[in-house]
């Protein structure tokens, strides 16, 4: 730690000053800054190699228009201190430095399989070089700056000496003093200035938030449980990547202990019993996020972070089916380990199938709701029905590969044959779903007998799938409750769509006399006019919502006019004219000597 003892004596050569000039005191938002620059260059979606790289660039631009460049040819070092910084940009060259080199560490904190030992020391060093170039700019800020400027830079600083700390695992107890440090000066930023930089002051002592609940959980004085710790790192920022990281190590390690106790698989009345450790551990991890969308709570989750957690366990349960084929591969002759191996991936393969059943039900969820309204708050485009039977079909297609799936073994189980009972029901509410939509996109279009017969069929299959889950005993309510209201939606539909059939063949014979009245005996199609042929009468342009036809407003491109031109001359007099010789008048080629000569 001697270097870092030494930060005011980083190397820079010491320009002249005049010390009876008195220096304005500079004013830099460091916090708006920083944020603004984070947010152009990269870490809106956790890119900090990009980031590094526009701090670099942003450094070279710097060191060239102070002119205060490291020498031609060889590098020469240089110094910056007090008596260096005329103008505010030298703040700006000390900030970048420490932005680089924090940057460069996350962006080895971001392998995708973790840094190893060689690139975690690595890692650890480029975080002291953040901390030294903070700590200088703590301390030139507070010769330099204004007093909100110092006190932004020392928070600054805090933090870059709690993240060194907090990623080297050590002496929690200064990490929790300098990220509390840190929050308290945002929490006094936060009350005054104008609106973007008190929520910007607020959104920083958020994501130190979690940082210094870990920080007194990992010293005791904190009754979190290793499981609650997930729930702490719900928020997004730059702050929070080494705590992720740093959570998702200690979320791992108490899976691993966990997972010692977890000798057996259950699924539909068997048990599997599990013999790797890593295929615990990734079953072991799925059944955790599978809590956050099968909790209580799991309503009050927003779509996008429950589809989220759905990924997530796809991943675990992917992983673990890797596990469990690598062993496959390497079990050799011995058939009872293969069957116990071949029956734990049936079933991992079945559980997937039912958690894709349920992403696939939350995305119709969100296009029923997006239906309902016909266009979002966000103004996006408009759902369609033929959305939801693009969904549908891909239910039916998991529903059949998933009772596939159960009924390919041969000694059935109780539990088993209810089981494909209800993909079964489950199979037929999905037909009716899809029956229904199919007839309002026909309804869209203006087809009001195909429309009829489509509302009155899908009214049929919600009839028969309401039948076959009345008949089992599992908890289907909510089911049962939605072909209830899918019932009433056919008849009601169904009505409406006949009534509308009537009123259009009773209106037939006057459109088709209209119709003939407007037939040209030259045979020209007589259309309708268009919006700026008729602005003197309140007339629609567009035409009815539900039939697909393109609106009338104006002729593109416009048609060919008549237009005069300049009149052609003929010159008819031309070969009549006897024209005088003017062969005198031209010029004559001077011959050579030569030329005489030879003629």
């Amino acid at each position: 730690m001697g270097k870092e003892s030494e930060v005011s004596a980083m190397e820079v050569d010491d320009p002249k000053s005049n010390s009876d000039q008195i220096v304005p005191k500079f004013s830099i938002n460091v916090l708006q800054l920083l944020k603004s620059a984070q947010m152009q260059h990269g870490l809106r979606h956790g890119d900090y190699t990009r980031y590094r790289r526009y701090c670099t660039a942003r450094l070279r631009r710097l060191y060239k228009s102070l002119k205060f460049t490291h020498g031609r040819g060889k590098y020469s070092k240089r110094n910056i201190s007090e008596s260096t910084v005329t103008e505010v940009r030298f703040l700006h060259i000390v900030l970048y430095s420490a932005e680089r080199a924090w940057s460069h560490a996350m962006e080895k904190r971001q392998l995708p399989d973790g840094p190893n030992a060689r690139q975690r020391i690595y890692l650890i060093g480029r975080l002291r070089k953040a901390v030294k170039w903070a700590a200088l700019f703590s301390q030139l800020c507070t010769a330099k700056a204004d007093s909100r400027t110092s006190l932004e830079a020392e928070a600054y600083a805090s933090y870059m000496k709690g993240s060194l700390l907090f990623e080297q695992d050590q002496n929690w107890d200064v990490a929790l003093m300098h990220f509390k440090s840190a929050r308290a000066v945002y929490e006094e930023l936060g009350k005054y200035g104008d609106l973007d930089n008190q929520i910007l002051c607020r959104e920083r002592v958020e994501e130190l938030e979690p940082s210094i609940r870990y920080c007194l959980h990992k010293i005791g004085q904190s009754n979190l449980q290793a499981s609650e710790l997930l729930h702490i790192g719900d928020m997004e920022g730059p702050a929070l990547d080494l705590f992720k990281a740093k959570l998702e190590a200690v979320m791992a390690e108490a899976r691993s202990q966990q997972a010692a106790s977890m000798t057996e698989f259950h699924w539909l009345g068997h048990r599997f019993p599990i013999s790797n450790a890593k295929t615990r551990v990734a079953i072991l991890k799925a059944q955790e996020l599978e809590k956050d969308v099968h909790g209580p709570s799991a309503d009050s989750i927003p779509a996008d972070k429950r589809l989220a957690t759905f990924d997530k366990i796809f991943s675990a349960y992917h992983e673990a089916r890797g596990y469990i084929r690598a062993d496959l591969a390497t079990a050799g002759s011995a058939e009872s380990v293969k069957d116990e191996l071949y029956g734990l991936d049936k079933a991992v393969s079945a559980v997937l199938g039912e958690r894709t059943i349920e992403r696939n039900l939350l995305l119709v969820k969100v296009a029923k709701s997006k239906l309902a309204r016909r266009r979002d708050e966000k103004n996006e485009k408009v759902t369609k029905p033929e959305e939801l039977v693009r969904l549908y079909d891909l239910l039916l297609q998991n529903t059949a590969d998933l009772s596939d799936l159960v009924s390919s073994g041969r000694d059935k189980k109780p539990e088993e044959v209810s089981f494909a009972e209800e993909c079964a029901s489950k199979t037929s509410a999905f037909r009716a779903e899809r029956c229904f939509y199919v007839a309002k996109s026909y309804s869209m279009a203006g087809k009001r007998a195909e429309a009829y017969a489509l509302y009155c069929r899908a009214r049929d299959l919600a009839e028969d799938a309401l039948r076959k889950l009345k008949m089992l005993d599992g908890n289907n309510q909510t089911m049962m409750k939605d072909l209830e209201g899918l019932c009433s939606e056919c008849r009601s539909n169904s009505c409406i769509e006949h009534a509308m059939g009537i009123m259009e063949e009773k209106r037939a014979p006057d459109n088709l006399s209209k119709r003939i009245s407007n037939i040209s005996l030259t045979g020209d199609k007589q259309l309708e006019k268009f919006l700026t042929e008729k602005l003197d009468a309140y007339e629609s342009a567009v035409g009815d919502p539900n039939v697909k036809s393109a609106p009338r407003i104006v002729a593109f491109p416009p048609a060919f006019t008549a237009i005069p031109r300049n009149p052609i001359v003929l010159d008819l007099a031309f070969d009549m004219i006897d024209f005088p010789a003017i062969d005198n008048r031209m010029k004559k080629d001077r011959k050579g000597f030569i030329s005489r000569i030879f003629g």
